[in-house]
């Protein structure tokens, strides 16, 4: 890849990581909702010529008559209490147990640790949630872009698309629907033209 396409490709996983990891009311993450809620990220967004945005826009700009609100949605989706509908952890899905911290998440430690890559979590938190690694594709494209395809192919593709089509059915609320639905297709980008090939792991979930 160009150097160009890998600086909107970490502009873009940095967008979606943020979005992902925080709550709506975050500072870190309240200006790119407001930016989302209108057709103004659709200027400064860098893959608009690559897949259909114009679709996901709708859904960013749905009706604002929705089953939840976007706070709400968010618990649901990533606090509790209850069940998660869209688990946002690997091992959830490569684990047979369906378990956090999971063989998947231990061999994911294990690579960070070996190519000395060293990230923040809160007490507990696994390093294999759908936003980190968001956001460790960023840092990973600017920083150690040979090691992006091992990152994507073994750690973080094999899963992430089941994620992301079970949080668009799950959504309750039409900004995580698209935001699910931007991840995808930026994904999806990334993989072709990176020429990337995600190792075939069966999925629990």
């Amino acid at each position: 890849m160009e150097q160009k396409q890998l600086d909107d490709m970490s502009l873009c996983t940095q967008t979606l990581g943020a979005l992902f990891s925080y709550d709506p009311s975050d500072p870190r993450v309240s200006r790119l909702i407001e930016l989302f809620s209108t057709s103004e990220w659709l200027t400064e967004w860098p893959l608009t010529a690559h897949y259909d945005c114009q679709r996901i826009n709708q859904l960013f700009q749905g009706d604002t008559k929705q089953s939840e609100t976007l706070k709400e949605a968010y618990e649901r989706l990533f606090i509790g209490p209850n069940a998660l509908p869209a688990p946002p952890w690997g091992s959830v899905y490569l684990d047979k147990e369906n378990v956090l911290f999971g063989i998947s998440t231990l061999e994911l430690r294990a690579w960070l640790r070996n190519n000395q890559i060293n990230i923040e979590l809160n007490a507990n938190e696994p390093e294999d949630h759908v936003g980190l690694l968001f956001l460790l594709t960023a840092w990973v494209i600017q920083n150690k872009p040979e090691l992006l395809n091992d990152l994507l192919e073994i750690h973080f593709l094999p899963w992430v698309y089941r994620y992301l089509e079970k949080m668009q059915l799950q959504s309750g609320n039409n900004f995580y629907e698209a935001t699910a639905l931007l991840a995808t297709e930026t994904l999806k980008y990334l993989q072709k033209e990176a020429q990337l090939t995600p190792v075939n792991k069966e999925l629990y979930l």
